[in-house]
């Protein structure tokens, strides 16, 4: 395939027009549908917490309470007041979990300690591309309802036992049986342009029939000079009841995004006499040529049946893909500081997909023993990945040209071939078999116990030789407890071990053996005020080995980074967290973490993330004299980050370092009427200047300045 090719293919037209052909029923059954007392769950509670079951941790439909593991949920109400948009700010507003910005669409995220590589769609397990190069830690998050993390081991559903955290995000449903939704637009900084509607609404006049559709469009530019994206997000789905004890839902979700002149990578941190270089925050490493395009899909379908006992059956498919089409710059090497000259040029186009297909069934209910009632579930996973990636040579690299002059994109295109190289082609086979209960042992005391067997293979070839490797038949056991002291109060402890493969390679082109490991968590879950406010407080202490670290080299001939297992990596630590509405018009969230982490040596690791996290978000709507006025403020507190790197000129070692910082953002809305409202958002208002990542590859990245937004939102 040409690289320079950014159409849809045909999957994409078909999946468009599932999420239109959602919306288009929806509003036509609108105007002949009898209209009826009770709004569907389109409607937004209004509140920072749930009261929902939750199949992320355990598989048993137990609420964040009931769950022996720390659990924080961003609500619809959330993303609304805070205006998040993608993946990534929703890792930036929660408790525990932070991101490192590699690039303009690169992320890791990490919780912990760890990085976060675990990621569900209501409850089915997802792959992703490495750090998101295909969008994924971008992806927008207008079709979701909710999503929640659970930080620690989560093992027992996901397939491996990685000690970080396990995102889940759960779709928005097609469950309102009269036509409710909204419509907004926005105009924000640099020239941002949104455009967004969620419709829902019944087929057919009985109700058993229902759809839900979502369109996102999205187009602006940025601080940095050049970068501009456009986006679009479109999302339908249907759900019929067959029987009163039977409902199958389908549906498919699609967003494309295209950005021009993105960096590859981010700023180089030294001039060629060995001082350190500080830019501005403006600059760019890119050129106006460059492209970095990611189409993001789903299909999927759900059977849900209700057995007379109450046992409920679930059955899931999954076919996801996410792809990318990129002609792209990376810039290396010192700059002289008078005349901007001495960086290396490494222009790269690749066309890659990486598919997956999922089967996904649940087994799960009560059952009596001893006078008492207890819960059950067992479940499969068979899960195919597939992940091909072709390069296209750069006809020229082109030298000689100055850092300072390519801000108006003048770096020259080399030109690319248009015959593909076939860099990448591996599939990727997971099973799993689990099962779990929760024995109700006495009124106070709950214990819950399970296991996991995984296994887990791939085979083919990843820019080096072939390979072939994996593991089968892994045991990973899961235990908790929790313990009622009051009645709103309850203690709790859980253990799992951790096993997760991994694809990180050493400077030989190996893959590191897989990370294993333990990880305990004891804590504090409260309620108050009849269950207004939910509060936690955990204790944690994680033991892996084979970990690995980035050394911020690359295998020779390659763009793949090379990596060192560190043994006997040992993460402590504690969070935080208080959420609720502590009256009817006032909501809060409260959040804190702090982690240590090191080596069998004692060796203080993973630096390159802040080790102390405090977020807190509040808003107050008025009820007399500025009834309709609600106004809110959060802050976002991160602690110091470094990289211990070697200048690369005098040989001396620099620590590349971002201090404690911390950003103040507000909102305020005005609702006109129940139906129409305004809304302004103002992030880092006192326009702070930091980083976002240090050290990689002897390079740093500048987080967003100051940025505003205002949003027309009609409800009906």
């Amino acid at each position: 395939m040409i690289p320079n090719t950014r159409t849809l293919n045909f999957r994409a037209f078909l999946i468009s027009s599932v999420a239109g052909f959602a919306l288009l029923s929806s509003t036509a059954q609108a105007q002949i549908s009898t209209q009826k007392e009770e709004m569907g769950e389109i409607v937004v509670t209004g509140q920072y917490i749930t009261n929902k079951k939750l199949d992320s941790a355990t598989g048993l439909g137990l609420s964040v309470l009931e769950t022996p593991q720390s659990i924080s949920i961003l609500t619809a109400q959330r993303i609304l007041d805070q205006n998040i948009d993608t993946m990534a700010d929703v890792i930036r507003n929660s408790t525990g979990v932070a991101v490192n910005e590699i690039d303009d669409v690169r992320n890791t995220f990490n919780s912990r300690g760890f990085d976060i590589n675990n990621y569900q769609v209501d409850g089915v397990p997802l792959a992703y591309t490495l750090a998101g190069g295909a969008g994924e830690t971008v992806l927008d998050v207008s079709i979701y309802e909710r999503i929640e993390i659970v930080r620690g081991a989560t093992g027992l559903l996901t397939g491996v036992g990685d000690p970080s955290a396990s995102v889940n995000l759960v779709r928005k449903h097609a469950d309102a049986e009269e036509l409710t939704g909204y419509v907004n637009a926005s105009i924000g900084s640099w020239s941002n342009f949104q455009l967004s509607a969620d419709i829902a609404n019944a087929v057919t006049q009985s109700g058993r029939v229902r759809a839900r559709g979502v369109i996102k469009y999205e187009k602006g530019e940025t601080n940095v000079n050049l970068l501009e994206q456009t986006k679009l997000v479109l999302y339908g789905t249907v759900a019929a009841d067959l029987t009163d004890n039977t409902t199958v839902t389908i549906g498919a979700s699609h967003q494309r995004t295209e950005i021009d002149a993105p960096a590859w990578g981010a700023l180089p941190a030294w001039y060629a006499d060995g001082s350190f270089a500080q830019w501005p925050r403006e600059q760019t490493s890119s050129a106006n040529w460059t492209y970095w395009d990611t189409t993001n899909q789903n299909v999927f379908a759900n059977l849900t049946h209700t057995f007379a006992n109450d046992w409920e059956l679930i059955v899931n498919y999954n076919w996801l893909r996410n792809a990318q089409q990129t002609q792209i710059l990376y810039l290396f090497g010192q700059v002289d500081q008078s005349t901007g000259l001495g960086l290396l040029s490494f222009p790269y186009s690749d066309d890659g997909e990486n598919t997956q297909n999922t089967f996904d069934i649940q087994l799960k209910g009560g059952y009596n023993v001893f006078g008492r009632e207890h819960e059950f579930s067992v479940g499969a996973l068979q899960s195919k990945q597939k992940y091909d990636n072709s390069t296209f040579t750069a006809l020229a690299f082109p030298g000689g040209f100055s850092y300072y002059d390519i801000q108006d994109g003048s770096f020259p295109n080399p030109g690319f071939s248009t015959t593909p190289t076939i860099a990448v082609d591996f599939a990727t086979k997971e099973t799993g078999f689990y099962g779990v209960t929760r024995l109700n042992l006495s009124d106070k005391l709950k214990v819950i116990g399970g296991a996991r067997l995984s296994s887990w293979k791939r085979k083919g070839f990843d820019f080096g030789p072939d390979f072939d490797f994996g593991d089968n038949g892994v045991f990973i056991p899961y235990v908790g407890a929790l313990y009622d002291v009051a009645h709103n109060h309850t203690v709790y402890a859980s253990f799992t071990e951790i096993f997760k493969p991994q694809n990180a390679r050493d400077e030989n082109g190996d893959y590191l053996d897989p990370v294993t490991g333990s990880n305990y968590e004891m804590g504090l879950k409260s309620t108050f005020l009849d269950g207004a406010i939910q509060s936690s407080i955990a204790l944690f202490q994680i033991e892996q080995d084979n970990l690995s670290e980035s050394t911020g080299q690359m295998i020779p001939g390659t763009i793949i980074g090379i990596s060192r297992a560190i043994e006997g990596a040992t993460s402590k630590g504690f969070e935080a967290e208080i959420a609720g509405h502590p009256t009817e018009n006032w909501n809060i969230i409260v959040g804190f973490s702090h982690f240590n982490i090191e080596d069998k040596d004692g060796t203080e690791i993973a630096t390159e993330f802040p080790h102390d996290l405090f977020n807190a978000f509040t808003t107050y709507s008025f009820m007399d004299t500025l009834e309709g006025l609600t106004i809110g403020g959060g802050v976002n507190w991160r602690g110091t980050m470094y990289d211990n790197t070697t200048n690369p000129v005098t040989g001396d070692t620099f620590r590349l370092e971002q201090k404690s910082y911390a950003l103040l953002n507000l909102m305020a809305r005005y609702a006109f009427s129940d139906t129409l409202s305004v809304q302004a958002n103002i992030d880092n208002v006192a326009d702070k200047t930091y980083l976002t990542q240090v050290g990689f590859f002897d390079q740093y990245r500048y987080g967003k300045p100051r940025k505003y937004s205002v949003a027309l939102n009609y409800t009906f």
